[in-house]
C-alpha cells in the first residue's frame, strides 16, 4: 500500500522499515512501563558522558558517583565497574581536586568490584553450562556420566569466602549448585539450594522488582524439588505465596514475566493434583492451559509446550480417560522439534504403550513396542526400567488372561528395586509406573492408590 501510494520506492522500503523500527524502540524506551534499574543507570551514564565531553568534569563525576552507588545498591556490579573506569579516566586526565585520597579510594573499589565480578562470571558460566547439559542430555544415566559432571562442577567452582559475597554472587552460586544437584538427581539438595535461592529474595525484597525473572525461576525450582521429594506442605505454601505475589504486583509484570508466570503457575497447579491423586479435580486446568498456549504459543519454546501436553496426558491417564491421554501424547510423539528433551520423548512413548494396553487398543501393540525400542536405542536412552517395561508389554500379547495378574506382580517386584536407584529413579519422575501396577494388582483406580499414599505420607 505504501509503494502504491508513491510515498517511497520499492528500493527505499527496507530503509523506511528499519527507521520505523528504530523510532518504535526509542519510543518504548521512554515509556515508564519499560523502565528498569539498568535503563536508569545507562541513562545516567549517557548524561555523565555528555557533561564530560563539554568539559564539565565536576558535574560529570557527581552524576557518576550517584549512579555508582545506585548500581552497587541494586547489585549491578558490572555497570558499577564500568562507571568506576570512567571516573578513573576523568581523575587521571584532569586535576579535579574532587576529594582527598580519591585515587586510593577508586583503586580499592575497582579491585573489590573486579574480584566479585570475576567470581560472578565464573559461577554464571558454570551455571549456564550445567543447565545446557541438563537440556541436552537430561539427568546422569550412569557412573561415568556422574563422574564426568562432578569433575566438571568441582574443577570450575571458583574459590571464595561466602561472607564477602553479595546478593548477585550468592544467586549464581545457588543456581550452579541447584543445576548440579538436578543433574545427579539429588533432589534433597535441589530443595536445599532452591530454598536458599528464594530466601535470598525474602531477605532482599527490593531485588524482586529488580530481578523478577530470577525470583519466578527460584520459586519454580523450589516447587519442582518439593514435588519430587513429595513435600506437599512446602509445595502448597510456595505455590500460594507465589500466586499471591504475582497477583499483588510485587512481581513486576511485563511480556517476559507474564509468560513465565503462566508456565510456572500452571505446571505447579497440575503437579499439585499429581501429589494427592485428585486428577478429576484438575481437569479444569486443561482448558486454561490450552488457552494460555494459544495466547503465548509463539513466545513459549516447544519443550515447555510439549511438557504441558505430557502433564495433561498424565492427568487424563490418572482419570482413566485413555483416549484423551493418547491424543495429547500423539502431539509429542509426532513433533519434529529438536528442542524437546530426550527423556520427555521416550517416556511419552512408554506411556503411550501403557495407555493403548489400558484402552484395549492392543491390535498393533507389538509393532509400537518395536518402534519404541528402536527409538530408545537410536537416542541411546534405554535404561533398565524402560527395558523391563518394554519386555513386560511385549509379553502381555502372548500370555494367557489368567497369567496377567501374576505378570503385574512380577513387574512390580522388579521395578520397586529401582525406585531409589541413583540413575534409574528418573523414570518414576515422568511416570508413576509403580502406582499403576499396584492399581492393577489391587484392582483399584490409579487415582485411589495415589490418594491412599498421599494420606499415609501426611500421618
Amino acid at each position: 500500500q505504501i509503494i502504491k501510494k508513491g510515498i517511497v520506492s520499492k528500493a527505499q522500503l527496507s530503509n523506511l522499515k528499519a527507521n520505523l523500527y528504530k523510532q518504535i524502540l526509542k519510543s518504548l524506551r521512554l515509556n515508564p512501563i519499560h523502565q528498569n534499574i539498568r535503563n536508569v543507570l545507562r541513562e545516567q551514564l549517557d548524561y555523565a558522558t555528555i557533561l564530560y565531553n563539554k568539559g564539565l568534569y565536576q558535574q560529570s563525576l557527581k552524576i557518576l558517583d550517584k549512579a555508582k552507588s545506585l548500581a552497587i545498591e541494586n547489585e549491578e556490579k558490572n555497570i558499577a565497574y564500568e562507571i568506576l573506569e570512567i571516573e578513573k579516566v576523568i581523575e587521571s586526565q584532569f586535576i579535579t581536586r574532587s576529594t582527598e585520597n580519591r585515587a586510593d579510594t577508586l583503586a580499592i573499589q575497582g579491585k573489590d568490584l573486579s574480584k566479585l565480578n570475576l567470581i560472578a562470571s565464573k559461577l554464571s558460566n558454570l551455571s549456564l553450562q550445567l543447565y545446557s547439559y541438563l537440556l541436552r542430555k537430561g539427568y546422569v544415566k550412569n557412573e561415568q556420566e556422574y563422574q564426568e559432571v562432578t569433575s566438571y562442577f568441582n574443577d570450575r567452582m571458583p574459590e571464595f569466602d561466602i561472607e564477602t559475597l553479595g546478593f548477585r554472587e550468592k544467586l549464581w552460586l545457588y543456581k550452579a549448585k541447584l543445576w548440579y544437584s538436578f543433574l545427579i538427581q539429588d533432589f534433597l539438595n535441589c530443595y536445599k539450594y532452591s530454598s536458599k535461592w528464594v530466601n535470598l529474595f525474602d531477605k532482599n525484597p527490593n531485588m524482586i522488582h529488580v530481578n523478577p525473572v530470577s525470583y519466578l525461576k527460584g520459586n519454580n525450582y523450589l516447587l519442582e524439588s518439593s514435588f519430587y521429594i513429595k513435600h506437599k506442605t512446602q509445595f502448597t505454601k510456595t505455590l500460594t505465596e507465589l500466586e499471591k505475589n504475582i497477583a499483588s504486583g510485587l512481581v513486576l509484570q511485563n511480556g517476559n514475566t507474564e509468560i513465565l508466570s503462566f508456565i510456572h503457575l500452571y505446571t505447579s497447579k497440575v503437579n499439585l493434583h499429581f501429589l494427592d491423586g485428585r486428577f478429576e479435580e484438575g481437569e479444569y486446568l486443561v482448558a486454561k492451559i490450552n488457552k494460555g498456549i494459544k495466547k503465548y504459543g509463539s513466545k513459549i519454546d516447544q519443550h515447555h509446550i510439549m511438557l504441558f501436553y505430557y502433564k495433561i496426558a498424565c492427568l487424563y491417564f490418572g482419570m482413566g480417560k485413555n483416549r484423551e491421554c493418547i491424543a495429547y501424547l500423539a502431539k509429542i510423539i509426532k513433533s519434529k522439534s529438536l528442542t524437546i528433551g530426550e527423556d520427555l520423548m521416550c517416556f511419552s512413548r512408554i506411556l503411550n504403550l501403557v495407555v493403548h494396553f489400558e484402552a484395549g487398543l492392543d491390535d498393533n501393540l507389538e509393532l509400537q513396542i518395536k518402534n519404541t525400542y528402536r527409538f530408545l536405542l537410536k537416542i541411546d536412552n534405554l535404561q533398565k526400567v524402560q527395558k523391563e517395561m518394554l519386555k513386560f508389554l511385549r509379553d502381555l500379547t502372548t500370555i494367557y488372561p489368567n497369567e496377567i495378574h501374576f505378570a503385574f506382580k512380577k513387574l512390580h517386584k522388579s521395578l520397586k528395586q529401582y525406585e531409589n536407584h541413583p540413575y534409574e529413579k528418573r523414570a518414576f519422575l515422568y511416570l508413576d509406573i509403580v502406582s499403576w501396577l499396584e492399581s492393577r494388582i489391587e484392582d483399584k483406580p490409579v487415582a485411589q492408590i495415589i490418594q491412599e499414599k498421599a494420606t499415609k505420607a501426611m500421618r
